[in-house]
């Protein structure tokens, strides 16, 4: 199944920030110890369609263990304009087989378009501000649905990841954010992939350990760390998302 738009987002009832802050703290305390599995099947009982799984599709580990806890899941996908064309192929695969609802999120404004306002390679000049607009904003434009959302964030991925909680508060936002795989390492998420089959975007076999927009991703060397290929030489490490 494929949308392109923000998600329906309906199911249970609104409950205030307060109430979900709340929430989400205490689901925090009690589910640090969890499955990812456990923490997706709370999650889904608690929010209904009003959660969904945010990717990148550099793979669909979350997407899939979202589906086994709420078929027919949002999946948002944010499709930045500047995609390698093996994440766009694997946003395709993901729609074509998995029993989730892949909803497809843009810019206010095409490359072209920003190119004119602000110049061309902006992501070169200023990347914060390319990710904020490329990025940021169109994300909470379509989170507005929601009440919750899950990712892929894992503790071991960065030192800046290093302290992601299984479920917490995203202040920003204003809404629950799920990393269901916060505790587990690259073996753990693997061995998953190799048991049930999960998609990959193929560029995690060429060398790319992390995949982002294309002009600021690079391969990564034996050795290094897994998101050193994101905007290398510049000093981020982030993109705003999760920060």
């Amino acid at each position: 199944m494929s949308n392109t738009g923000t998600g329906t987002g309906t199911g249970t009832g609104r409950r205030s920030a307060e109430e979900l802050e709340a929430l989400a703290l205490r689901a925090g305390r009690d589910l640090e110890e969890a499955s990812p599995q456990e923490v997706l099947r709370w999650a889904a009982g608690t929010f209904g369609r009003r959660l969904c799984v945010t990717s990148s599709m550099e793979d669909a580990v979350v997407a899939h263990l979202a589906s086994t806890a709420l078929p027919g899941i949002d999946v948002v996908f944010l499709d930045t304009g500047y995609h390698f064309p093996e994440t766009i192929g694997t946003r395709d695969a993901v729609a074509a087989v998995m029993p989730v609802n892949v909803v497809t999120l843009t810019p206010r404004r095409t490359v072209a378009e920003q190119d004119a306002e602000h110049g061309p390679r902006l992501h070169d000049r200023d990347p914060d501000l390319c990710c904020a607009l490329r990025k940021v904003e169109p994300l909470e434009r379509g989170l507005a649905a929601y009440d919750a959302w899950a990712t892929g964030l894992r503790r071991d991925e960065s030192p800046t990841r290093a302290g992601t909680p299984v479920v917490g508060w995203d202040p920003k936002r204003r809404k629950v954010k799920v990393a269901p795989i916060a505790r587990w390492t690259q073996d753990d998420v693997d061995a998953y992939v190799a048991e049930h089959g999960v998609l990959l975007n193929p560029l995690l076999w060429d060398g790319y350990s992390s995949v982002g927009c294309a002009p600021c991703t690079r391969r990564t060397a034996d050795g290094e760390d897994a998101r050193a290929g994101r905007w290398a030489g510049t000093g981020k490490t982030e993109c705003g998302l999760h920060t």
